[in-house]
C-alpha cells in the first residue's frame, strides 16, 4: 500500500520525479499539478518536486474512490476525505497480502519439521516420518495462521502496544487450544509447539506493521531489533525441545 511504500522509500520523490520524466508529463498537460494521495505524503517533499519539475504537489484524499468527487469539488477535500479507516474489514483484507508474502517461511519450515519429525529412538523411520508428518504440519499451519491472520484481524483488541507482543498473546492462546484438544503430544512436546507457536505468530503479526496505517519506519525498526532477538531465541528453544522430544 501506499502509507507502506512511503515509509520505505520506495514511493518517494526521486521515483515519483522519474515516473513524472519517463511520460514525460509536463508534455501532456498544462495545468502543472499532481494529485498524490494523503498517505504518500511522508515520503514526497513537495518543494523538490516543484524545484525538479515545476509541478505543484496537491495531496489528494486517502481512498482512491474519492478522487472523482475530489475534483468536482474544485481540489478540496471533506473531512471524511481525510480520515483513514483502519477495520476490521479493512485488517481482514490485508491479511492475505501478508499471507502471500511469508508463505516462503511456512513452506521452508513445513519441510525441514516434517523431514526431522522421522527422527526416533531408534534411528530415523520414514514411517515416523509419515505418521507425524500431517500433525506436525497442521500444528505448523495454524501457527502460522494465528500469526498471518487471527493476530491482524484482531489487533485492537489484543493486549499490548507492540505487534510483537500482540503476536505472543494471540499464539499462545491458539497453542494453549491445541493443548486442551491434544494436539500436541507429550508434556515436552506441548512446551516445544507452545514456544515455536508463540515465536512465530509474534513473528508474522509483527511483520503485519507494513500494512498497518498508523506505524512509523522508525518505530518499526526500533521493534525489530528488541523482538527479533527474542522471537529467534524462543523459535530456536522450541525446536530444541521438539527434536529432544522425539527421542524421549
Amino acid at each position: 500500500n501506499v502509507w507502506c511504500a512511503a515509509g520505505k522509500g520506495t514511493f518517494g520523490t526521486e521515483e515519483l520525479v522519474q515516473r513524472m520524466r519517463q511520460v514525460r508529463l509536463a508534455d501532456r498537460v498544462t495545468h502543472g499539478q499532481v494529485i498524490l494521495p494523503q498517505l504518500g505524503a511522508v515520503g514526497v517533499a513537495a518543494h523538490e518536486v516543484k524545484a525538479q519539475t515545476g509541478f505543484q504537489v496537491l495531496y489528494g484524499p486517502v481512498y482512491a474512490r474519492d478522487i472523482k468527487a475530489f475534483i468536482q469539488a474544485g481540489l478540496k477535500a471533506t473531512q471524511a476525505m481525510r480520515r483513514v479507516h483502519f477495520t476490521f474489514y479493512d485488517r481482514l483484507v490485508l491479511t492475505p497480502v501478508e499471507a502471500m508474502l511469508s508463505l516462503k517461511y511456512l513452506v521452508g519450515l513445513s519441510v525441514v519439521f516434517v523431514l526431522l519429525s522421522g527422527w526416533q529412538k531408534g534411528g530415523y523411520a520414514p514411517g515416523a516420518m509419515i505418521q507425524q508428518g500431517p500433525h506436525v504440519l497442521g500444528n505448523i499451519g495454524v501457527a502460522f495462521l494465528s500469526g498471518a491472520v487471527l493476530g491482524p484481524a484482531l489487533l485492537p483488541w489484543l493486549p499490548g502496544r507492540r505487534f510483537a507482543v500482540k503476536g505472543v498473546c494471540v499464539g499462545l492462546l491458539v497453542a494453549l487450544g491445541l493443548t486442551v484438544v491434544g494436539l500436541t503430544g507429550s508434556r515436552l512436546e506441548s512446551a516445544s509447539w507452545l514456544l515455536l507457536t508463540m515465536s512465530i505468530s509474534s513473528f508474522l503479526t509483527m511483520n503485519f506493521t507494513g500494512a498497518s496505517t498508523y506505524t512509523s519506519l522508525s518505530g518499526v525498526q526500533r521493534e525489530m531489533r528488541t523482538a527479533v532477538p527474542v522471537q529467534l531465541a524462543g523459535f530456536g528453544l522450541g525446536t530444541a525441545l521438539w527434536i529432544l522430544s522425539r527421542f524421549l
